[in-house]
């Protein structure tokens, strides 16, 4: 017997490397995301894990400060990648967290590496910044208003340490793959790129409902095909207006070994998509 979870419990389930899902035709509904506490399809291949790049990390610091918008004190993380010193005048992407995590695991995420190595590969330099959003799909509730701090409290954070957040990119994965998506349709245009991976999107939620909002050359999807999560985010690529500059699908399940491997590739088309125009 099938056992009907929330979604949240279904993706903080899914923090470790978890157990295959009996049957490989997992669905998506409207409803809670069928499973058992992990978001794992029954295929055989999940395809290599991706490693933290082999590059130091630059100047990286994770601080706490005072959010209004969420009503509360919040983990600030920054990372800057090596050789360019404090930053100063860099474009900015912002770093959304899925549902286990918060910015004190940034730092062996090993998210300062993979900048520094974008950056080495031939991507033009930016800046991660993240803040802690909570586990509310970065929708918030009464007295935390999540997509707020994103929208006016975090451009402020960043210009205060030195970056330049007009130039703007968003990164996120898991139930911050659904707060990227979020922030695009509530606020067109603002980011050059939205980096979505694994987006924990299902058809009659909220990213679906916006998706006419979206700029097709600006989103970019990835998805492993062992994910539980695949059938609702090919679906949503179907909807994106002129579809997603990458939509990208393989081996993969919902894991940090698949978003290790594709991260480079996302940080690849942030860094592409920030050049100074």
């Amino acid at each position: 017997m099938t056992r009907r979870v929330s979604r949240r419990a279904l993706l903080i389930g899914s923090a470790g490397a978890g157990l295959a899902v009996v049957g490989a035709g997992v669905g998506i509904s409207t409803g809670a995301l069928p499973g058992a506490g992990h978001l794992h399809r029954a295929l055989a291949d999940e395809g290599p894990a991706g490693v933290i790049p082999d590059v130091p990390p630059g100047r990286t610091t994770l601080e706490e400060v005072v959010s209004r918008a969420r009503g509360r004190s919040v983990g600030l993380f920054t990372a800057v990648p090596d050789g360019h010193g404090d930053g100063a005048g860099l474009p900015v992407c912002f770093v959304l967290h899925g549902a286990s995590a918060t910015t004190a695991d940034f730092g062996r995420f090993g998210l300062a590496q993979f900048v520094t190595a974008a950056v080495r590969a031939g991507a033009p330099p930016f800046v991660l910044v993240g803040a802690d959003g909570g586990e509310t799909y970065w929708s918030g509730g009464p007295g935390d208003d999540p997509q707020a701090m994103l929208r006016d409290e975090l451009p402020l954070w960043s210009r205060a340490r030195g970056f330049d957040p007009s130039r703007l990119a968003l990164y996120g994965w898991s139930m911050g793959g659904f707060g990227v998506l979020r922030f695009a349709e509530l606020n067109p245009r603002r980011a050059r790129a939205v980096a979505a991976l694994s987006p924990a999107v299902r058809p009659g939620d909220a990213v679906f409902a916006g998706a006419s909002a979206l700029v097709g050359s600006r989103t970019a999807l990835w998805c492993g095909d062992s994910d539980a999560l695949s059938p609702a985010v090919h679906a949503f690529a179907a909807v994106v207006p002129g579809a997603p500059a990458v939509a990208a699908w393989d081996k993969g399940a919902h894991t940090r070994a698949y978003w290790n491997r594709v991260t480079p590739a996302a940080f690849a088309f942030i860094g592409s998509s920030l050049r100074n125009s």
